[in-house]
C-alpha cells in the first residue's frame, strides 16, 4: 500500500524582494547575486506569520484535491521553526482549518518534504490513514543575519502543500542523515537561568557554502540515480526531476553528470530563492496548476540541506 497526490497547494508573502532591494542596504548587487545562485527576487514575511502561509498552502491543496479538512486522518508540518515552540504548526494549521485528525511537526531542514512523505507512506502502508496534508511551511526571512551577504540574499519563506490518499503513486524513496554541525546550523536562542552559566553564541543561520555546494551536487546525483533504480526505472524514463532550490549553480552541475536530459530539470529559483523544505512543494503546485503533469507521468524529487540530510522519490502522478 502506497499513495497517491490529490492535489497540491501554495502559499507567499505579498511582499517580494528583488536583488536591486537588497543592494539598497547590503553591498551587493543583482549581477552578483544572480550569477552565483540564479536568484533574482524572493518572498519575504512582513505582516504574514508563518502559520497563516502554512493554512493558506494548505486551503489550497485541499481545494485542489476535492477533499474537507474532516475527512483527514493526519496533518504534517515540515518546518524549521514554527510560530510557537509549542504548540507545534501543525496543531494550530489543524485548528484553523476546523479539523480533528492527530497532527505534529517534523524538522528535516531542507529536506523535510521528502521526510514527511516517507512518514506518510508508512501510515498508508499500516492502513491507518486514508487522506493526509503534507505542509512544508519556512519563514526563513527571520533566522538571517541581514547583513551576511554571504547568506541573506540565498532565503525567502513561503510554504507548498500536497494531500495524500491511497493509491501506487510512489514507487521508491530514500533519506540519509549524516549528523554535522560544523557547515550548516542555527543555533537556538539562548534562555536565561538561575542554575549555570548561559553561553553566549551566534543566533543566525551559518553556512560554508563551499563545503554545502560539495555535499549537495554529491547527494543529488547518488540519491537520484539510487531511487531511480530501486524504482525498476532507467533515466530515460523520468519525464520530470524536482530539484531542492537552493542555488542553480548546483542543479546545473549535476545536470551535467546524470544521464537525464537538462529540459526535464525544473526551476523556480528566480523568484522564491531558498525556501528550505518548501522549495520543491511549491515547485510541484506552479507546475501541477499549469498543466504540466500528467497521469502515468514519472517524477523524481531530489532534496539536500542541514543536518546533513538527504530526501528523494520516484512518483507516479495519477491525476
Amino acid at each position: 500500500m502506497s499513495f497517491q497526490i490529490l492535489g497540491t497547494g501554495s502559499a507567499h508573502p505579498a511582499c517580494s524582494q528583488t536583488n536591486d532591494d537588497l543592494s539598497a542596504f547590503l553591498d551587493t548587487s543583482d549581477e552578483w547575486i544572480s550569477t552565483r545562485t540564479g536568484i533574482k527576487s524572493r518572498y519575504v514575511c512582513t505582516t504574514e506569520t508563518i502559520s497563516d502561509l502554512a493554512v493558506e498552502a494548505g486551503r489550497a491543496a485541499l481545494r485542489d484535491a476535492g477533499v474537507e479538512p474532516e475527512e483527514l486522518d493526519l496533518i504534517i508540518c515540515s518546518t524549521i521553526r514554527g510560530d510557537y515552540i509549542t504548540p507545534a504548526l501543525a496543531c494550530v494549521v489543524q485548528n484553523r482549518l476546523g479539523a480533528t485528525c492527530p497532527a505534529f511537526d517534523i524538522n528535516a531542514a531542507c529536506s523535510g518534504f521528502v521526510y514527511m512523505l516517507d512518514v506518510a507512506a508508512g501510515y498508508f502502508a499500516r492502513k491507518r490513514v486514508k487522506k493526509v496534508l503534507l505542509i512544508a511551511a519556512e519563514e526563513m526571512s527571520k533566522l538571517l543575519d541581514w547583513k551576511d551577504r554571504r547568506t541573506c540574499v540565498l532565503f525567502g519563506d513561503g510554504a507548498g502543500a500536497a494531500v495524500l490518499g491511497e493509491g501506487d503513486g510512489l514507487r521508491s524513496i530514500r533519506i540519509t542523515t549524516s549528523g554535522n554541525m560544523d557547515v550548516l546550523r542555527i543555533p537556538n536562542v539562548q534562555g536565561n537561568s538561575p542554575f549555570g552559566e548561559t553561553k553566549d553564541c551566534e543566533s543566525y543561520l551559518f553556512m560554508d557554502g563551499q563545503e554545502v555546494y560539495k555535499f549537495a551536487v554529491n547527494a543529488m546525483c547518488n540519491d537520484i540515480r539510487t531511487v531511480i533504480k530501486e524504482a525498476g526505472l532507467t533515466e530515460d524514463d523520468v519525464d520530470f526531476v524536482l530539484p531542492h532550490q537552493a542555488n542553480l549553480r548546483i542543479i546545473e552541475t549535476a545536470k551535467k553528470r546524470l544521464g537525464i536530459p537538462p529540459e526535464k530539470f525544473h526551476v523556480n529559483i528566480s523568484r522564491y530563492g531558498n525556501t528550505s523544505s518548501a522549495g520543491v512543494a511549491i515547485l510541484m503546485d506552479e507546475m501541477h496548476r499549469a498543466g504540466a503533469f500528467h497521469p502515468g507521468d514519472v517524477l523524481v524529487i531530489s532534496t539536500f540541506g542541514g543536518g546533513l540530510t538527504t530526501g528523494a522519490c520516484t512518483l507516479v502522478w495519477t491525476v
